[in-house]
């Protein structure tokens, strides 16, 4: 879990140690901070990932104001043109002789699957068209942000943090929307980042915790390590700094967790997770969600879309090879996670979100494979989506291509996301989480009945006219 910076780190001077009563424990006496914090990683691995977390704590239930959002960044650079591919397009073909992905043919199960007249899903993404037939699934293609950097750091950097060449934000798009609704909700699992460390989206005011496996949070589910990890918390609380604070928030988190037990809520509607980061990574992200512990914001990484070669191996079929193989772990995995909420996917429930920093160039390269472009695709998943592939397409002639060689980026990724904070996530003050930028309503989602109409300019201060004449 991710600590607070406005705090001193008392164990950053090696001369120093604290005594439990807060004096320097120079003669041995008391439970001094340091050795709490040794006491602390002798439970090994199996102890709270990343120090000890220090979060607010929610003092009763709240009703749901919204979707649970639950945000897969594709990272390495997804290739949409093969994940929807605009199969009456000839360029797609002719730029693509070995890796293109051919036409719907009725009963070829290695041929595209029609969404519509122009496009279709990779043969791999099965488990997509049934959330599509459901009427629960919204593409966005020719999506993403407009940086122009093709760096992979650059391009995560940016898009993370929601504000495109603005290098002194360092908060992250999903910070700002948890600081400006922050009085919602208090619990320690509001913000959730699957992984060992706090996704940059996540960044800012508000904490968000960092969790790699629940049985993490149990200590192993070891109820003697529990035990004294508790009495050595409370010999720190009568210290009454802000340390004592942070103590409180780890018993109780740890306490929080084990009533709610969501370990023991298990996959429903024959779902079946595939046995791989991203598949169990949302098996935990619905666990929390069944036990109800407050979470309103999750975030996984997907990562190995970096395909400069081999998105298929041999010459004829391209149902062999990296990219139909990572666009079937990423199907199965989304399937599963859509089985086992069922009902939970209801107005208002979860929505899915899936980004990349940036799509791959049109043509493709002589490993088989693409190198870094601009245009990409989304994946919306939810009640409240419009089912349709959302594009303005630009088209692939030469002409139309991005630095004549990618997919243009007609839809700015930011006008999805701000749609989304005011449709589905019951924030409308987006001009607060995508600063200096307007955004344009795409007609992606649907709106919920208490939604209000997205402000996406800081309102002007009102000064009464006496006012304005004293400072004339």
């Amino acid at each position: 879990m991710n600590e607070r910076r406005d705090r001193p780190d008392i164990s950053s001077d090696p001369n120093r140690t604290m005594a439990s009563d807060g004096a320097p424990d120079g003669n041995g006496r008391g439970l001094s901070r340091r050795r709490l914090l040794a006491g602390a990683g002798a439970f090994g691995a199996a102890a709270l990932p990343g120090g000890f977390p220090r979060l607010a704590f929610r003092s009763a239930a709240a009703p749901q104001r919204g979707d649970i959002l639950v945000v897969i960044f594709q990272r390495g650079g997804m290739d949409g043109l093969s994940a929807v591919v605009p199969f009456t397009e000839q360029a797609y073909y002719d730029k693509r002789p070995r890796i293109a992905f051919k036409p719907p043919k009725a009963g070829d199960g290695k041929t595209v699957i029609g969404l519509d007249d122009r496009f279709g899903l990779n043969p791999a993404l099965t488990g997509l068209k049934r959330i599509w037939d459901d009427g629960r699934l919204g593409v966005v293609h020719a999506t993403g942000a407009p940086h122009g950097s093709r760096s992979h750091f650059d391009a995560m950097s940016l898009m993370e943090r929601g504000a495109l060449g603005a290098q002194s934000l360092t908060t992250g798009w999903l910070g700002r929307y948890l600081s400006a609704t922050a009085q919602r909700n208090a619990s320690p699992f509001r913000a959730l980042g699957v992984g060992p460390v706090v996704p940059e989206s996540l960044r800012g005011p508000v904490p968000a915790a960092a969790l790699q496996n629940i049985a993490d949070m149990h200590l192993g589910g070891n109820t003697a390590d529990i035990v004294r990890f508790q009495a050595l918390l409370e010999q720190l609380w009568c210290a009454g700094d802000w340390f004592a604070s942070d103590a409180r928030s780890t018993f109780q988190a740890l306490d929080l967790l084990a009533k709610a037990d969501p370990a023991s809520h298990a996959p429903e509607n024959g779902a079946q997770y595939p046995d791989d980061e991203l598949g169990q990574g949302l098996k935990q992200i619905a666990q929390l969600i069944k036990a109800d512990l407050g979470l309103e914001v999750a975030c996984i990484d997907n990562g190995g879309w970096d395909t400069h070669a081999n998105q298929i191996w041999g010459w004829d079929d391209p149902t062999r090879g990296m990219m139909f193989n990572l666009l079937n772990s990423l199907d199965k995995a989304l399937l599963a996670f859509y089985q086992d909420l069922g009902r939970r996917f209801d107005d208002p429930g979860v929505t899915v979100l899936t980004m990349s920093e940036f799509g791959r160039r049109v043509a493709q390269n002589a490993g088989n494979g693409t190198d870094h472009g601009h245009g990409s695709c989304m994946f919306a998943i939810s009640g409240g989506v419009k089912r349709a592939v959302h594009t303005e397409w630009p088209g692939l002639a030469p002409e139309a291509l991005a630095e004549g060689e990618d997919l243009a980026i007609t839809i700015d990724y930011r006008d999805i996301l701000a749609e989304l904070l005011a449709k589905r996530l019951g924030n409308p003050r987006v001009f607060e989480v995508f600063p200096n930028y307007t955004p344009t309503d795409r007609g992606v989602f649907q709106a919920r009945p208490d939604a209000a109409p997205a402000i996406t300019a800081r309102p002007s201060l009102y000064f009464p006219a006496a006012l304005r004449n004293a400072v004339r």
